[in-house]
């Protein structure tokens, strides 16, 4: 069985936060673009699991203009 949790964090880490820090960016502007907190960013990811509340998930994916739909869509989950 998966770990949802580590599925979400793993995604957002590699097609998003990494990416934006490749391009030079802050882990802290990409915390104040998305509307959480930069511990959050940390937290996510981290090698620790990290229980991503949906709250948070919504805030990055409104960001984005991305419904939670199309979040597990795109992020095939």
């Amino acid at each position: 069985m998966s770990n949802i949790n580590e599925e979400i964090c793993s995604y957002i880490t590699k097609e998003w936060l990494l990416p934006w820090i490749n391009e030079g960016k802050s882990q802290s502007s990409f915390a104040a673009k998305h509307n959480i907190d930069e511990s959050t960013v940390r937290k996510i990811k981290g090698r620790k699991e990290y229980r991503i509340p949906v709250e948070t998930l919504h805030k990055i994916c409104e960001a984005r203009d991305l419904k939670l739909s199309d979040f597990f869509n795109i992020a095939r989950l």
